[in-house]
């Protein structure tokens, strides 16, 4: 296994683990994602190509030093069990053969993990597990996410600000608020070492007996959800977190909930412009870190039948290329039942990557689907290059947010002073007032 490096100005050097005490990053950095990117560099980048003899490309670089092997483990970010990155665990050892956190991601050489409930239990037991989190990542710094949209879906709700959900933000018709919530968010995760959030919810509600969106989006009218979309993104981005617009190309009108079932969007492309794209379109204009699919079926984008996270007509097709964004394309969970119809987990994860994702979140078989990956990619199925531009864009998301060349470090005093301030607890009733 690699040790971690640290990429600089001069070349790659190994890194302390405990450096960074105050975190990475400056606030108010540009988001990664966007229209009109660079294209990622081809598979024969090295660590010679560089912008400048004096000033090299660390993501190059850090991509060259990578085998194929850590490659393929970037693009994955399962659940991991324990609230220590040492904690043992049955649960852990059935699913991924390896007991303690620290173990499953030296294993599979994974690029990011996912939180939830089950891993929080205090400020400091959090602040000290992503922290054991980002020292047990020796090839590169791990984005650390989890689903924090506020109100309905709060994964860190027992530590953190209690803000309202979109739809009353929403309600609000002030784009202002909707970016000082989101700031303060960021600003709240960022301090307990989550650096990548999976929001804001870009879907347009406009069946109000959806069983999935609801209250999670900013309301029925597509305009008016792509100001507060967009609004947030740079809120995101005011904290110095990733920002995730979900769920592409639009999950608001059904009444069938992916997690249970496969939903099918019987919109006309005329329609899908007029009420689903303008939230995405705000976003990625917005700069978008990243865009997760959706585990629906969209006929009159891809009459295959298969759901949009393994839809190359949708994901390259419309996203990348009509779109233009060339940002990190996230799945959603890959153990849900609406993508688990038709093909077995290893098969899921490699046509997801076929279709334009890089970021495969939530894998029910991580073993399984890791070793289809990288067989895919050693047979040729999965070009080089393919897997080369994945990674790339992670490791863009990850320079752009100050934690490629050394991991963020979160503080315990830090967290203290930031989570549920007064400042962010008077920010909910301004919002409340404003919602009528």
């Amino acid at each position: 296994m690699l040790r971690r490096r640290r990429i600089g100005t001069t070349g790659l050097l190994v890194i302390a683990l405990t450096a960074c005490a105050g975190g990475a990053g400056t606030a108010g950095a540009t988001p990664t994602g966007g229209k009109a990117a660079p294209p990622a560099p081809s598979p024969t980048a090295s660590a010679s190509a560089s912008p400048s003899a004096s000033q090299p490309d660390p993501v190059a670089r850090a991509l060259a030093r990578l085998s194929v092997e850590e490659k393929v483990g970037q693009l994955f970010m399962p659940v991991l069990y324990g609230t220590t990155a040492t904690s043992t665990s049955g649960e852990n050892q059935a699913r991924y053969g390896a007991a303690t956190p620290a173990k499953v991601i030296a294993r599979y050489h994974l690029g990011g993990v996912i939180l939830f409930p089950h891993n929080v239990k205090s400020v400091s037991q959090v602040v000290g597990l992503t922290n054991g989190l980002q020292r047990a990542s020796e090839e590169v710094p791990l984005l650390i996410g989890t689903d924090q949209e506020n109100g309905l879906v709060s994964r860190m709700s027992a530590l953190m600000t209690d803000f309202p959900g979109a739809s009353v933000i929403g309600a609000t018709g002030d784009p202002a608020l909707a970016r000082k919530v989101a700031a303060a968010t960021g600003k709240e995760l960022r301090a307990l070492g989550v650096n990548l959030d999976f929001a804001p919810v870009a879907d347009v509600n406009i069946d109000p007996r959806n069983p999935v969106i609801g209250s999670r989006a900013f309301g029925k009218d597509p305009q008016r959800v792509a100001k507060m979309v967009a609004a947030s993104v740079k809120g995101f981005a005011d904290a110095d977190v990733a920002a995730t617009a979900k769920h592409f190309p639009g999950h608001g009108d059904t009444r069938v909930d992916s997690h249970t079932g496969l939903p099918v969007i019987k919109h006309t492309r005329a329609e899908w412009e007029r009420v689903d794209a303008p939230p995405f379109k705000a976003a990625i204009g917005a700069g978008v870190d990243a865009v997760m699919s959706a585990h629906i079926v969209f006929p009159k984008l891809d009459p295959s039948g298969d759901p949009a996270t393994l839809s190359k007509p949708i994901l390259t097709g419309l996203l990348r290329q009509k779109l233009g964004y060339d940002g990190v394309i996230s799945t959603d969970a890959l153990n849900m039942a609406g993508v688990r119809q038709k093909y077995d987990d290893g098969e899921i994860a490699v046509r997801a990557v076929l279709a334009g994702a890089d970021l495969l979140l939530m894998p029910n078989d991580l073993p399984k689907s890791y070793q289809a990956v990288l067989a895919a990619v050693k047979s040729g199925r999965i070009g080089e290059r393919r897997l080369d531009q994945s990674v790339t864009r992670l490791l863009k998301l990850k320079q752009a947010k100050g934690y490629l060349t050394e991991a963020p470090t979160a503080s315990v005093s830090r967290a203290d002073d930031v989570l549920r301030s007064a400042e962010h607890r008077k920010l909910v009733g301004r919002v409340e007032s404003a919602a009528g």
